[in-house]
């Protein structure tokens, strides 16, 4: 494909196009900070069981898996507004049946709102790829990073608003954890709107031809000058592109094993700490904090892979993170050397991530990509739901500590191919 400089309209949409996603991505976020911080809490209490624990963030990331797939051929089919849109409503429609679940004590409509959650979670995690759609080839990590990074607002902020999602519980005759899920609902139709309402032109629709800019060519990858090839569809189209490169490979590698860890070691430390006896209040702060790591540094991490490349980038990573859960693992009852663990955890996960979706999409064809990118979305979330089921089973068994042994060991196990990939370089 050309690779010349965009025409200045392209430049217009693609500032648009990072300005409404980032915005949508504030919103959302605090949809993930409540299923992090109260979740898990929420499925004890329905349950009976601490094995139960990570149901609600395995059938999210589940939700999310089934989610990607559908996304993915939306995109397709009618560009990344109507797909990202959908998304975020049927994420809210999960979000209040968890308030649903928790009035009436059934686990079950835990479990089914915690699928629909996954909804709005994909939307979070394609929107990182959206950003990408018009992106320039030398700006590609920045953009997708930059994204990422706006999450960090609503992520943040989520499990902060604990104390204000009680209030609103208890003004409206609600279980106490449940609030926050009120106001994660709002969240999502928020970024719903945002993105309706205001992603127009479709950055997708741009890029493969089939929707015009006014001053600018169509069918452009950042300024080619002719429509491109009918897109690859499908799971099987994606896995072949995924297949085709080291690159590729060893990038959904590292994004799979470090969302995997991520997950599994998140999600029970809520039930760590609060077996050590911290507050509610502690807990919202170490999660705040963790998922601060994922985020906020996500710009520092989409420059050093387009300075250093994606593989060295998400090599560090992975070292980090299998550094960052052996820590935690055996902080004992500190509650802040807890807390510093999940926030190197979420650096990791942040360096993996970013710099393993820029070396998907940097190593993929045009066609391909989105295909490309809809499986790899749908292979994390189905890593993450892995993580996430045999955590609390793992919680149980072997303890906070063998968890955090075997998220390094796994962590450790993708270095290789990546630093092989970052030496062809």
């Amino acid at each position: 494909m050309p690779s010349h400089t965009p025409a200045p309209a392209l430049r217009r949409v693609q500032r648009r196009t990072l300005l409404l996603l980032s915005l949508a991505q504030v919103f959302s976020g605090i949809g993930a900070g409540a299923v992090v911080s109260t979740g898990s809490l929420i499925a004890v209490e329905l349950s009976g069981s601490e094995a139960w624990a990570g149901s609600v963030t395995t059938t999210m990331t589940l939700g999310a898996a089934i989610a990607s797939a559908a996304l993915m051929r939306l995109a397709l089919a009618t560009g990344r507004r109507t797909a990202l849109s959908s998304g975020l409503l049927v994420g809210a429609i999960g979000a209040a049946g968890v308030v649903l679940a928790a009035v009436t004590g059934a686990f079950w409509v835990l479990v089914v709102s915690g699928i629909l959650i996954g909804f709005g979670s994909a939307v979070n995690l394609q929107t990182r790829f959206a950003a990408t759609d018009l992106s320039e080839h030398a700006k590609r990590g920045r953009d997708l990073s930059l994204v990422v990074w706006m999450s960090t607002i609503g992520a943040v902020a989520g499990p902060n608003l604990l104390g204000v999602g009680e209030g609103i519980a208890g003004r409206l005759g609600l279980p106490a954890l449940s609030g926050l899920f009120v106001i994660a609902a709002a969240g999502m139709l928020a970024g719903m709107l945002v993105i309706w309402i205001g992603l127009r032109p479709d950055p997708y629709l741009v890029l493969s031809g089939r929707e015009a800019v006014r001053g600018a060519p169509t069918g452009t990858d950042a300024g080619a000058e002719a429509p491109l090839p009918a897109p690859s569809r499908g799971l099987r189209a994606g896995m072949a592109a995924l297949r085709a490169h080291p690159a590729s490979r060893a990038g959904i590698a590292g994004i799979l094993a470090a969302h995997a860890v991520m997950v599994a070691v998140m999600s029970m430390t809520p039930v760590h700490l609060a077996g050590h006896g911290a507050s509610v209040t502690v807990i919202g702060i170490t999660v705040s904090l963790h998922i601060a790591g994922m985020y906020a540094l996500a710009p520092v991490m989409g420059l050093l892979t387009d300075r250093f490349g994606g593989a060295a980038v998400s090599a560090a990573g992975m070292v980090t993170l299998a550094a960052s859960v052996l820590l935690s693992g055996f902080s004992g009852e500190s509650h802040w050397v807890t807390t510093l663990g999940l926030v190197l955890l979420g650096l990791g996960w942040s360096a993996a991530t970013v710099a393993g979706s820029a070396m998907i999409v940097q190593s993929t064809p045009v066609p391909e990509r989105v295909a490309a990118q809809g499986t790899a979305d749908t292979l994390m979330s189905l890593s993450g739901a892995a993580g996430g089921l045999l955590a609390g089973v793992a919680l149980a068994a072997i303890g906070y500590q063998g968890l955090g042994v075997g998220g390094a060991l796994l962590a450790l196990a993708v270095v290789p191919a990546l630093v092989s990939v970052a030496r062809r370089v």
